[in-house]
């Protein structure tokens, strides 16, 4: 790559992590390519140069995050972590994601765009829920899962958790001890209000 080269993929990687910033706290369709250029220090021309339009923009913003949630996501799962640190991890990125990229902005980026909402199921049916049932089925292997409990019921269990994610965080904070709530919250998971370890 030479210098011209490495000097516009750095532009527009600033342009793109300008845009997921203002994602943060703006609405999609309020956001406008001249505020993203202000925010930015760029030109408007620049941005039309590389992205062709704000829509295309907002979906390569939104398929490179996808992008890198997966493949992190990818590499814990791969990684020498036990059965619990696995389910932890997936809950705790959904949370921390929650504070990047609310599920609210990504439902409505997604619902607006066809191509995008193609491109996250493809990811997510390709590449996460294999990666999923393959630790489920590990899981079930290792003796760490009831063989009573199907992987239905374990995807609906954790999606119930996933699903409350604002709340969850909200919660946590308000507790005063963020680590010791998520670490209530990971015992509950896993044990109950009555299990015991």
């Amino acid at each position: 790559m030479n210098g011209f080269e490495k000097r516009a993929k750095l532009i527009k990687q600033k342009i793109m992590k300008t845009t997921l910033d203002m994602l943060r706290t703006w609405e999609p369709k309020k956001i406008r390519i001249a505020d993203i250029a202000k925010l930015a220090n760029v030109s408007q021309v620049t941005i039309y140069n590389y992205f062709g339009s704000k829509e295309a923009l907002l979906r390569e913003v939104l398929k490179d995050y996808v992008d890198r949630s997966i493949q992190q996501f990818e590499e814990y799962m791969r990684g020498d972590h036990s059965f619990k640190e696995k389910i932890q991890f997936m809950i705790l990125q959904e949370q921390q994601s929650y504070q990047t990229l609310s599920p609210h902005i990504i439902k409505e980026l997604v619902l607006d765009d066809l191509e995008i909402y193609q491109y996250v199921e493809d990811q997510k049916n390709k590449r996460a829920i294999p990666l999923f049932i393959q630790l489920i089925n590990d899981g079930k292997e290792a003796g760490e899962i009831s063989p009573r409990v199907s992987i239905q019921t374990i995807f609906t269990y954790i999606g119930l958790y996933m699903s409350q994610a604002k709340e969850l965080y909200d919660a946590a904070e308000q507790s005063g001890d963020p680590k010791g709530f998520f670490d209530e919250l990971m015992h509950v998971f896993f044990y109950g209000i009555c299990g015991k370890e």
